[in-house]
C-alpha cells in the first residue's frame, strides 16, 4: 500500500507542477518557478520510489493520469477552461483507467 500512496502523492505533485507552469509566466517569476521546480523533483522522486514495487507499465500511466485529471480539473476551476460534457466524459474515462490499473496490479516485494 505504501507504493500506491507514494504514487498518489507523486501524481498530485505532478498536478501541482503542471498548474505551476502557468504561474511561472515562462519562468520569469522566481517564487513560482522555484515551487514548480520543487514539485517536479518531488514528483519524479516519489514516482521512482513507487516504481521499486510497482510495474513501471502501471506506475507511469497512473502517475500521468492523476496529473492529467488534476491539471484538467484545476484548469477549469482556476483558469476558467471549458468544462464541456465531452471533456468531463474523457476525464472520467481517465479515472476509470487509473482505478482499473490499480485493481489489476499486484505489488511486488
Amino acid at each position: 500500500m505504501r507504493s500506491w500512496t507514494l504514487l498518489l502523492v507523486a501524481g498530485l505533485l505532478e498536478t501541482g507542477w503542471a498548474i505551476g507552469l502557468k504561474y511561472t509566466q515562462g519562468f520569469t517569476r522566481p517564487l513560482a518557478s522555484a515551487l514548480t521546480g520543487l514539485a517536479i523533483v518531488g514528483s519524479m522522486v516519489l514516482l521512482g520510489l513507487a516504481a521499486k514495487e510497482l510495474p513501471i507499465g502501471t506506475a507511469y500511466p497512473v502517475w500521468v493520469g492523476i496529473g492529467a485529471i488534476g491539471a484538467a480539473v484545476l484548469g477549469m476551476v482556476l483558469f476558467k477552461e471549458p468544462a464541456t460534457p465531452a471533456r468531463l466524459f474523457f476525464i472520467v474515462l481517465l479515472l476509470v483507467a487509473i482505478i482499473g490499473l490499480k485493481a489489476i496490479t499486484p505489488v511486488a516485494g
